[in-house]
């Protein structure tokens, strides 16, 4: 990345800054120069992300906001290839029309980072036909469902007609997408046949009860829709007639529109599945896989480290982290070697809360207990914090997985729409009691949402970069908040301090 190396210099010479002198003119002069540079780019900064999220009327809502309200995103490759061509014409505008030298130290960290995401989604985007599109740890199918539930707000009449309108635009949606997948599996890339049959299955669960069968439950978006609709004639802003309408349209949209682009996908994964590798298989045997593998390495984490490299900093890991294991195991004084009281801790019933709507909310309550617990405590240790609400919930049924990992929706700017953390909770042998208090901590606070909302809550910076998100960053501050729990006091259970140990060796 281009002026890599200032990030540094500027640390370095505000820690060594000397006592304030009387400023020259000729000083002055520069100051003045730099702030008027600095205010021209922040400006342009505004302008083009503007332009940017114009490409996404998805995002637009997910912050909060009700512009294109009625649309879903362009999800063709063509459209991902115009949005990068935007990109590169906007670098070519930033080298041309700015003095980098005359920005000040938050004006040229902007510049860089405008560069290096530039960079990366131009280098990433020559592996769009490497990209498994539809897999069990998500894609459009099971996502533009859950941002209409959660992030499309209906408080009027032209709300739930943008709703309605977004229906059907998610059907255009996973059309795009499967022509997508299909073109990448016709090279050869596709993932392996586990993750057919979860997409499969959350699509299937999309497509169950009302309207599209007999069963006495409604699918998932009627009932959204249904809800919202009934909202709307609670609080007067609709009559019943016009709320009979919105119902039959909405109602329309999924039979004639949604079902059958979920149908159409559910077809092919079953014509297509038997050609997916039947076991799991690393992308380095896919066509031109090691040089995707090794871009994704370089994505991923931000670096130049290579896979040998970051192998060795897991392997030094685990032995660090063995260590403090085997000192707990001690500590409680069980009588075994590491692997038996691994054992033990992973299947002893009194890890574990009751596979039923009991245990399940047991562990929704103890979650959230805990996030509540150190949302009191976070005052004393930060000055900035979030405004947004954070919720505890279990994922909806039709997208739930055993065994799969908990995960953080964000929340809009304003506030207005909360963040979420949110658990799976069909098989509850996966989800230990040990590891809850870690993962609490990691996906809330003083996780994911409080990093992430304050991001989207500032002012202070350009509004690219309070969007921006780098996996390096929020999982390392996740993994980094695990810890930093328990130096605020947490993990009072020897257990609950195993189980944090357990969740940083998967990671390492």
């Amino acid at each position: 990345m281009k002026h890599t190396i200032y990030l540094l210099a500027a640390l370095l010479l505000a820690a060594c800054s000397e006592p304030a002198v009387e400023t020259p003119p000729a000083a002055e002069q520069m100051a003045t120069a730099s702030v008027s540079e600095t205010e021209r780019i922040n400006a342009w900064f505004e302008e083009k992300n503007e332009e940017q999220l114009q490409f996404s009327p998805i995002q637009l809502t997910v912050l909060g906001r009700k512009e294109l309200y009625d649309q879903i995103d362009d999800m063709s490759v063509a459209a991902a290839q115009e949005q990068l061509d935007w990109m590169a014409a906007t670098v070519s505008e930033l080298e041309q029309q700015f003095d980098y030298d005359a920005l000040d130290f938050e004006a040229k960290t902007s510049y860089d980072l405008w560069v290096f995401q530039y960079e990366q989604a131009r280098d990433n985007f020559e592996f769009n036909n490497q990209e498994y599109v539809f897999e069990q740890m998500g894609g459009v199918h099971s996502q533009l469902p859950v941002i209409l539930m959660n992030y499309h707000q209906v408080e009027s009449l032209s709300d739930m007609e943008a709703y309605i309108s977004r229906i059907g635009g998610v059907a255009r949606a996973l059309g795009q997408q499967l022509e997508w997948a299909q073109n990448n599996a016709e090279r050869g890339v596709r993932p392996p046949r586990y993750a057919y049959e979860f997409v499969r299955d959350t699509s299937s669960g999309l497509t169950q009860g009302q309207p599209f069968d007999d069963a006495e439950n409604d699918s998932a978006v009627w009932n959204d829709a249904k809800t919202k609709i009934d909202a709307l004639v609670s609080a007067e802003t609709i009559d019943a007639a016009t709320a009979e309408d919105l119902r039959a349209r909405a109602r329309t949209a999924l039979e004639n529109e949604f079902l059958p682009a979920y149908q159409e996908l559910i077809s092919w994964l079953d014509q297509d599945i038997n050609n997916a590798p039947a076991e799991p298989v690393g992308v380095s045997t896919l066509p031109n896989g090691v040089a995707f593998y090794n871009q994704m390495l370089r994505s991923y984490t931000t670096t130049d480290l290579t896979a040998d490299e970051i192998h060795q900093i897991g392997l030094d890991e685990v032995a660090r982290l063995r260590a403090e294991m085997i000192a707990i195991k001690d500590a409680v004084e069980f009588d075994g070697d590491l692997s038996e009281f691994f054992q033990f801790v992973s299947t002893d019933e009194q890890f574990f809360y009751s596979n039923d709507d009991a245990g399940r909310q047991r562990y929704l309550d103890e979650s959230t207990a805990f996030i509540d617990n150190m949302k009191a405590l976070l005052p004393e240790y930060f000055g900035i914090l979030p405004k947004a609400d954070l919720v505890v919930k279990r994922v909806e049924p039709f997208r739930e997985q055993d065994g799969a990992a908990a995960h953080y929706f964000g929340s809009s700017p304003d506030g207005s729409i909360p963040g979420t953390y949110y658990v799976h909770l069909s098989d509850m042998s996966a989800n230990p009691i040990t590891e809850l208090e870690a993962v609490a901590y990691h996906e809330g606070l003083p996780g994911h949402h409080m990093q992430i909302a304050i991001a989207r809550e500032l002012e202070s910076v350009p509004s690219f970069r309070s969007q921006a998100g780098f996996t390096a960053y929020s999982e390392g501050w996740g993994l980094y908040t695990e810890l930093l729990s328990k130096e605020m006091g947490a993990y009072q259970d020897p257990y609950s301090d195993f189980g944090r140990l357990v969740g940083e060796m998967w990671r390492a």
